[in-house]
């Protein structure tokens, strides 16, 4: 009799994961953990908003997974096209299915980005070429031009990223210095905004006006950067001729709440 362990094929080894922050590598090797915060395998940054440990990234059977292993931060997961997004919380985990995922987080005012690239992705986009009819917007949410605007400078210190790995992000106030806008207008257009995307299921864009503000501002960058609202692409905006112009041509002519 065969012994039935002889005619099975060895298991498939998960291939090694490269992860990339602030234009250094990491690998992990099968059946290592990768740990990531203030300290770690991936030591950060020295702020004190983020955790000591606070993602992990390890192997569980066939798959690897991102795990939080902190007590208080959410992390935004999402493949490279922002067609898939999830909200990692304490003490979930998920599977890195994908040839490229994108993790955001933010810890105080700084908001950190990196990707996990893995050479066997689970996951392969089957999708048909598109019909070029202009309809392939999978959960996008139409912006005006003066919405876009307000995102791209509040994400600029982000977008603008080079090899820093963070940012601190603007207050409104300068960031609606940079527009060339009041205060005043500033917050209306960032309500106008926020109430949008909330419409729309994100979560973290709405609260009060006094300890949530900066946790807002933080969101709403850390969702736009992560779901590709906004792109470095986007910030040829804040310098172009006429563009201020047209944004308020813009909110002229749209309803108050679009506005």
């Amino acid at each position: 009799m065969t012994d039935v362990n002889e005619t099975m094929p060895p298991r498939a080894e998960s291939p090694a994961l490269t992860i990339e922050f602030a234009g250094e590598l990491f690998t992990v090797a099968p059946g290592d953990r990768f740990t990531i915060g203030r300290e770690g395998d991936l030591s950060i940054d020295d702020n004190l908003f983020l955790h000591r440990h606070f993602l992990s990234i390890e192997q569980s059977g066939d798959l690897w997974w991102l795990v939080n292993i902190g007590s208080r931060l959410s992390a935004t997961v999402t493949d490279t096209d922002g067609r898939v997004q999830a909200q990692l919380a304490p003490g979930a985990r998920l599977p890195i299915v994908f040839g490229v995922t994108t993790v955001v987080f933010s810890a105080g005012p700084t908001t950190y980005e990196l990707t996990v690239h893995t050479p066997q992705p689970a996951f392969r986009d089957t999708r048909p070429e598109a019909l070029g009819d202009g309809e392939s917007t999978i959960g996008s949410v139409p912006l005006t031009l003066s919405q876009k605007l307000l995102i791209v400078a509040l994400a600029e210190p982000v977008l603008r990223r080079e090899g820093t790995g963070m940012s601190e992000l603007p207050t409104s106030a300068r960031a609606a210095e940079r527009l060339g806008w009041t205060l005043t207008r500033f917050n209306r257009k960032l309500d106008n905004v926020c109430d949008k995307l909330d419409r729309q299921g994100v979560p973290g864009l709405r609260g009060g006006v006094t300890a949530s503000a900066t946790n807002r501002r933080v969101r709403l960058v850390e969702h736009a950067v992560a779901s590709r609202v906004v792109t470095r692409d986007d910030l040829a905006l804040l310098d172009s001729p006429g563009v201020a112009d047209a944004a308020s041509a813009d909110a002229a002519d749209r309803p108050k709440d679009d506005a």
